[in-house]
């Protein structure tokens, strides 16, 4: 049985799922006057949480492992899941989800002393030795000339992801109806035929409305809204048919084929890299994207 996604639906992010935590940011690093130009921390939230939007004044990089992440920030969602992160510069208002049982990783970066600035929030390749390093940077008993030698290699090797994984919201008043209800529920299968017929609108409006403000076509933006909520669900342990069957489609070949047309390969290579590293995935996403 697929556990219930009962709870307030919030515009622009799933469906909030049953006995969510809602909680505010925590105090930020900058508030603590910390000498250093990266601080590092990870927590594991025992139930689903949400926290709510906020800003920092630091640039932040978020990563998990054994889970998922969700953010909304503005007309974008962002799904970050094992082997990239997404960085946020200071001062953009964000919020996000994070699923229960996820380590939820966290570094928060001067922007005096970072070398480089990202004008928007972009997905970060997360390798073994990025990882490695802001866990490294975590501990509390570093001297200051060990974590000046740390942060310099931070700065050389956090890189953006190749592609960049976002769905666009549409922020259409014309179309905005079926983001909405989609986003509620990612296995509503009504076409654009009777989208049209709803909305009393033409199914050449509705159309050319995704094509203007995503950069695809309906039935491509409902393929990228469902990858996304199935890598929430794959990274949460429900097997293929049932995450098939949860978003709507009437054979998990069906879903397998949406999925490798979006992240290139299949749920099973994806969720088992080649390596065999348990719990690991491939940071890999196809041509077929909304940037």
């Amino acid at each position: 049985m697929v556990r219930s996604s009962c709870g307030e639906a919030t515009p622009g992010m799933w469906r909030r799922e049953a006995g969510t935590a809602l909680r505010r940011a925590e105090a930020l690093p900058e508030e603590r006057s910390t000498p250093h130009a990266i601080v590092a921390g990870v927590q594991i939230p025992h139930v689903p949480t949400e926290w709510a939007p906020h800003a920092h004044a630091m640039h932040e990089l978020v990563w998990v492992r054994g889970g998922t992440l969700t953010s909304r920030v503005a007309d974008r969602v962002f799904t970050v899941f094992e082997g990239s992160g997404l960085w946020m510069p200071a001062g953009v208002v964000h919020g996000g989800r994070a699923t229960a049982g996820a380590e939820f990783h966290d570094a928060f970066f001067a922007p005096d002393r970072t070398p480089f600035a990202f004008g928007e929030p972009k997905a970060i390749t997360m390798t073994p030795l990025l990882e490695s390093l802001l866990t490294h940077l975590s501990r509390t008993d570093l001297d200051t000339e060990a974590r000046a030698r740390a942060e310099s290699v931070v700065f050389d090797v956090l890189q953006p992801a190749e592609r960049q994984f976002a769905l666009h919201l549409p922020g259409d008043a014309r179309i905005d109806p079926i983001a909405e209800a989609l986003l509620d529920d990612p296995a509503d299968g009504r076409s654009l035929e009777e989208w049209a017929r709803s909305l009393e609108i033409s199914d050449r409006t509705i159309t050319r409305a995704f094509r203007h403000t995503t950069g695809l076509s309906f039935a491509q933006w409902r393929q990228m809204l469902r990858v996304h909520r199935a890598l929430m669900l794959l990274s949460d342990g429900f097997d293929v048919t049932t995450v098939s069957e949860t978003l709507g489609y009437r054979q998990p070949s069906s879903f397998i084929a949406a999925f490798r047309r979006v992240m290139g390969t299949t749920p099973g290579a994806f969720f088992d890299p080649a390596d065999g590293t348990p719990g690991r995935v491939r940071n890999a996403v196809s041509d077929v994207q909304n940037a």
